[in-house]
Formats: structure tokens, C-alpha cells, sequence
């Protein structure tokens, strides 16, 4: 491995020396001029011109910004020379095809959802890196965040504008491969080996912690499970879940002495980091569960903890309606709909209906298995409630039955529950222990269908849309430039 660390230092230096020995002050230019032109009123001018004027371009290059309230149809590069041939002709070369030498022009239509780049024939970059602009406004822009997107395009394009070719990403991609060719060997096995490690280490200590608890709470399980009553629907199920608790509670047992026997190289290995989450995963399911025994055991013969054990049972739900009015009110949530209003009524009616199970319940009007009942019910109708305001959103959002579909399949696959090693996500609650954690459609699963469906949406648009041609009214004007979608 030393050898190829050798190798790496004497490859690295001689990179070095071909740099330019003026490198470091590249970037020594702010622009020659700002203007802004925010026809549609979305900038906050006194947060924009002040960045803009502080970032520094690779040579003297005046800045316009443009925004204009268009359609989704629109072609913005036809509505930016339409403007500036109207209100800005000094934004046009002389013989009127192209755009004036020295400029950059950044627009945005914030209600067709455009954003273009635009420059003149000695600023001009290729259309991937207008892209690469475009892209590095597009998360801002698509969260309403216009003058920070804007801010975030410039200086983007600051980068990438007359660039020297030792800056340029051929250039540097060229110098590291051949530099990281030779240290891959050594260093990348030994970050790979490092970082195994340090996740194996995390994974036991996991493990332990709930391994220990655990076994510390053993008898008391036991002694909780044996009081269940099995009549109860409930009891029943969670007691068929405790009786493989000691089959399993010996395997986590197994696994805590297999990883406790790895030495510090072996720990470095794939393999043992799997065994390790395994042995975390097996303790924290244990841990979990030992928690629901004893809640069932309370709730179910009205113990002394039976209140803390109730709101358990309610946190889950209790959450679900705490968080629904932040997934209405954020942009595409369509919180101004019948499916919304449905929502916030049930809401509503929720929470006074969970004062008064716990009032019921306290005072002996109902028994545990019904106010359980109730829950259950309350939180299948949640679900029912969601997925009907989930097409409400794809309706609204989507474009085309393609479109669709893409965020039906982000929906459903939050609503699986499946976790990023394919394992389905357990609630530690008395209902998640009776039923499938897909069976209730969660608020958070919701956003996170939400999230993931819009975005998926939102980059299938925005790859490979790039607009280049000015429309029927650019004539024969070929300036360089393109706009894209957000």
C-alpha cells in the first residue's frame, strides 16, 4: 500500500506545477452592472442586487435578470427577446442576431415555471453547462425560493462563464482520475475498511443498548405476559407475538456473542457489518415489543400505568393529526380542496373524540378493548381519508396519465413501509403489534409519498427538456441560450 501512497504524492505534485501560478485569483471580476427587471414581482431587490454585485466572474460581465407571471405552454426564450428588443435593445448585438458581447441574462417564469440562461457570443457556455445553471437554481426555484434561486443560478454561472481550462471539469476530471487511479488501491481500501468499521461499531452499541434492556426487563415480561388476558382480541394477538419472544430473545443472545467475538480487522467486512445489524435489528424488535407486552398487560386490566399505557396507544394518532396541517398548507399539498377541508374536519372531531374515550375510559364507560376499538376505527378512517386526497394531489399536480401513475407508485411505496434494507417498519404500539404497519396510511407516509412522487415528477420534466429555439417570432436570431422547466 505504501507504494501507491508514494505514487499518489509524486503524481499530486506534479499536477500542482502545471497550474497556473495565478490560479488561486481567478475569479477577480464582480460584474460590470446589475439589472433587474422583476416584471413579476417576486424578488426581494435589497437581498439580490447586494449578492449579485458580490460574486465574481472570470471576466468583466454585465448581469440582467428578468422575471415575467407566463403559462406553462410559454417559450421563454422567445419572451425574453420579445422584451429585450422592446424595453432593452443594448441586450442585443449590433446586426440584431445574437446577444451583446459581455452579457449574462437570468430568467424566471415563476408562474409557467420556467427558468432560461442567456449570454453573448464571448460568454457563452455549451448547453450541458447552461443546464448545469439552470439545475443549480431549479430546488430553490421549485420550493418558491426566487431570490435565492436566482442568487444561487448566477453564481453558478460565474463559474462556469469564460473558465480557465485548468478550472474546467475535463481538465480536473482528467488530473484526479489519473491521481486517484493510482491511490485506489490503498485509499479507497482503507476508507471502505474505516468506514465498515465505524458503522459495525454503531450497529453493536445499538444492539447493546436494547439487548440490555432487554434482558434487564425479562422476568418482568413474563411476568406481564402471563396476565394478559387471552379472551381479549387484542391480548391474544400480542400474546401469539409473545410466544416466540424467548425463542427469539436466545437468538439475539447467539448474535451478541458471534459480534462480540469479531476483532477490530474483522469488523472492517461487509459480511460482519450485515451480522451486526442483524444482532441490532433482533435486540431493538425484542425491545419494542417487551414494551408493548407490558402496555397490553396494563391497558387491558386497567393496572396503575394503564393512562401512561393509553397514551401510547394514542401517540401515533395523536402525531398524525398534529402534522396534517403543515402537508395542507405546503405547495402541491391542495389544501384549499373538498378532500383538505374532509381532513381538517375529521381532525377536529378527532381530537374531541379522544378526550372524551380517555374520560370514558377513566371513569369506566368503556372498556380498554373498545376504546382500542375506537382507535383502530378512527385511524382506518385516517387512512381512508388520505388516499382520497392523494388523487386529490396527483390531480392536481400531474400533467398526464404517465405522470400519474409515477406518483400513484411513490404513494404506494411509502405506504408499504418498507425501510431502506427492505425490512417493513414496526410501530411499537399495541395496534402496530395486531396489525401491518401498511395497514394505516400515516400522515408522515403520506408527505413522504408526497415528497418523493412530486420530485420524481418534477426531474422527469426537467431532464432533458431544454429549450433552444427563440419561436416563430425570434426570426433568424440565434443568440446562445435555452430555458428548461422547474
Amino acid at each position: 500500500m505504501s507504494t501507491a501512497v508514494h505514487r499518489l504524492v509524486g503524481l499530486m505534485l506534479v499536477l500542482a506545477a502545471l497550474l497556473p501560478a495565478g490560479a488561486a485569483a481567478a475569479f477577480a471580476d464582480p460584474p460590470v452592472s446589475v439589472q433587474v427587471e422583476d416584471t413579476a414581482g417576486v424578488l426581494d431587490r435589497n437581498q439580490l442586487v447586494p449578492a449579485l454585485e458580490g460574486i465574481d466572474f472570470y471576466e468583466p460581465t454585465r448581469v440582467a435578470i428578468y422575471t415575467y407571471n407566463g403559462r406553462t405552454g410559454d417559450n421563454l426564450n422567445e419572451e425574453v427577446l420579445r422584451f429585450a428588443r422592446s424595453v432593452h435593445p443594448e441586450w442585443i448585438s449590433a446586426d440584431g442576431q445574437k446577444w451583446a458581447d459581455g452579457l449574462f441574462i437570468f430568467a424566471l417564469d415563476p408562474v409557467g415555471r420556467h427558468v432560461g440562461t442567456y449570454m453573448g457570443e464571448d460568454r457563452k457556455v455549451s448547453l450541458e453547462q447552461r443546464q448545469d445553471i439552470q439545475d443549480a437554481a431549479r430546488d430553490l426555484l421549485r420550493d418558491a425560493q426566487w431570490t435565492e434561486g436566482t442568487v444561487a443560478g448566477v453564481r453558478r454561472a460565474a463559474e462556469l462563464i469564460s473558465q480557465p481550462w485548468y478550472r474546467s471539469a475535463a481538465f480536473l476530471i482528467t488530473a484526479w482520475v489519473t491521481a486517484g487511479t493510482a491511490a485506489l488501491g490503498a485509499a479507497a481500501w482503507i476508507i471502505v475498511r474505516a468506514v465498515t468499521r465505524s458503522s459495525s461499531r454503531k450497529e453493536i452499541a445499538r444492539g447493546d443498548q436494547s439487548y440490555a434492556n432487554v434482558s434487564m426487563d425479562l422476568e418482568v415480561t413474563e411476568l406481564n405476559a402471563g396476565t394478559i388476558p387471552e379472551a381479549s382480541r387484542y391480548g391474544g394477538h400480542v400474546l401469539e407475538k409473545h410466544r416466540t419472544f424467548l425463542n427469539r430473545y436466545n437468538t439475539a443472545s447467539q448474535l451478541s456473542n458471534r459480534v462480540h467475538a469479531l476483532s477490530s480487522r474483522d469488523l472492517g467486512r461487509r459480511r460482519h457489518l450485515r451480522l451486526a445489524r442483524e444482532y441490532a435489528d433482533a435486540a431493538s424488535e425484542l425491545d419494542a415489543l417487551d414494551d408493548v407486552i407490558a402496555d397490553t398487560n396494563a391497558l387491558l386490566n386497567k393496572a396503575g400505568a394503564w393512562p401512561t399505557a393509553w397514551d401510547r396507544q394514542l401517540a401515533p394518532f395523536r402525531k398524525d393529526l398534529a402534522g396534517l396541517e403543515q402537508v395542507l398548507s405546503k405547495r402541491h399539498g391542495q389544501g384549499d380542496s373538498a378532500t383538505a377541508a374532509a381532513l381538517r374536519s375529521f381532525r377536529d372531531q378527532s381530537l374531541r373524540d379522544i378526550e372524551r374515550w380517555t374520560a370514558e375510559l377513566a371513569e369506566g364507560k368503556t372498556t380498554p378493548e373498545k376504546a382500542l376499538d375506537r382507535l383502530y376505527d378512527a385511524r382506518s378512517r385516517l387512512a381512508v381519508l388520505l388516499e382520497n386526497h392523494a388523487q386529490t394531489v396527483i390531480e392536481g399536480f400531474a400533467k398526464n396519465q404517465r405522470e400519474a401513475e409515477v406518483m400513484r407508485k411513490e404513494m404506494q411505496a411509502a405506504q408499504d413501509g418498507l425501510n431502506h434494507r427492505g425490512r417493513r417498519s414496526y410501530e411499537p404500539s399495541i395496534l402496530g403489534t395486531v396489525y401491518p404497519s401498511y395497514h394505516f396510511f400515516s400522515v408522515a407516509t403520506f408527505n413522504s409519498g408526497l415528497n418523493t412522487g412530486v420530485s420524481s415528477v418534477s426531474s422527469a420534466r426537467g431532464g432533458g427538456g431544454s429549450t433552444t429555439g427563440y419561436g416563430s417570432s425570434g426570426g433568424s436570431f440565434s443568440g446562445s441560450g435555452s430555458s428548461s422547466s422547474f
